[in-house]
């Protein structure tokens, strides 16, 4: 299942530097940023190999992930925490405030193969 961690930051009257060098649980291996997003939904996969860290460094939004037992709600809205998407984690990203910046750092370099789009199958509960 998808994991929270605290990313260090250090604050004084100047502002504040949050460093990534350890905070990471992995080699990076590609970066990007997702921003100016409207209503729309983002991602709706998740991946055989990569493993990703999600951290809205502005705004805020909402992933929706799925590991195949368990969907959890959760709300990225400080550059400070970083949530861990492992390759079971199917997610979706969304509730984009109007100035979010979800910065998306991963483990592999891009590859069309190791996106998979279906959610998992979930048993209706009888009434």
């Amino acid at each position: 299942m998808a994991y929270l961690i605290n990313i260090p930051t250090f604050t004084d009257a100047r502002g504040n530097l949050t460093v990534l060098d350890e905070a990471i649980p992995f080699q990076i291996k590609r970066l990007f940023y997702i921003y100016g997003v409207d209503n729309s939904a983002r991602g709706g996969h998740r991946h055989h190999q990569t493993i990703q860290a999600a951290i809205c460094i502005q705004g805020s939004c909402t992933i929706i992930n799925d590991d195949g037992e368990h969907t959890e709600h959760i709300e990225l809205d400080t550059p400070r925490k970083c949530l861990i998407l492992e390759t079971k984690d199917w997610h979706v990203m969304t509730n984009f405030s109007p100035d979010a910046i979800l910065l998306v750092l991963a483990s592999t370099a891009f590859d069309a193969a190791d996106y998979i789009f279906d959610p998992y199958p979930h048993e209706q509960q009888s009434s």
